[in-house]
């Protein structure tokens, strides 16, 4: 069996992460998404694509997501259910499907959204998370948005509270934690170019131990 690769990639904010798995997909040929994906939620559910942009990776309270750990699999399991939820907790399960249905399609890459956690148990899923030093980070951002360095940091700051807020809520885990990603990359260090040659050399090797075990079986 050939490993047909759904990389996930989590990032912070100013690492570069989006520039690394847009390149990706362009290096290996694969379908990609990040607000691609908000558009597959918004055909899928009904819900306007300008609300889903609103609510994207944020999240403001907490009180839910047993469900999804007890085989709650979203809308089209359980539409009652569904329908009386907050528009937030049906935003994410529109993403929730979105992602399962992206990746059932074939090879592709996709952008933060708890798509690890939504991927979990995928046997093609490669999970990456994309960091770098504060300070790296800063000089992307002034490089891109010329901000002033405390504006800069500010915007880092947060931008990875919310992003980290988004995660630890729907994916009952840690945003950032190593255990929850095959491979966590610094392009502080590595550059964008070498996080995204890693990667594909990731996805040989795995192909690789794939057709290994075959023969061993």
């Amino acid at each position: 069996m050939k490993f047909n690769p759904i990389i996930t990639v989590g990032r912070q904010y100013g690492s570069g992460g989006r520039e690394v798995a847009k390149k990706l997909a362009e290096v290996m040929n694969l379908s990609f998404y990040d607000k691609e994906l908000l558009a597959e939620a918004s055909r899928e559910s009904g819900i306007c694509q300008e609300v889903i942009e609103n609510y994207d990776e944020k999240q403001e309270k907490r009180s839910f997501f047993s469900m999804l750990g007890t085989g709650f699999q979203g809308r089209t399991d359980s539409l009652g259910m569904y329908l009386e939820m907050p528009l937030n907790h049906r935003i994410f399960l529109a993403q929730f499907d979105a992602i399962r249905k992206i990746a059932d399609k074939g090879s592709c890459v996709i952008v933060g959204r708890c798509a690890d956690y939504v991927l979990r148990d995928h046997p093609n899923v490669l999970n990456v998370f994309i960091k770098a030093s504060l300070e790296e980070r800063i000089k992307r951002i002034e490089r891109l948005y010329d901000p002033d360095p405390m504006k800069a940091e500010d915007m880092i700051r947060k931008a990875d509270k919310q992003r980290a807020t988004y995660y630890n809520y729907y994916a009952t885990g840690t945003w950032g934690d190593a255990n929850n990603y095959h491979l966590c990359l610094d392009t502080g260090v590595l550059g964008v170019n070498g996080a995204v040659e890693l990667i594909r050399r990731a996805v040989e090797l795995r192909q690789e131990k794939t057709e290994e075990e075959q023969i061993v079986w």
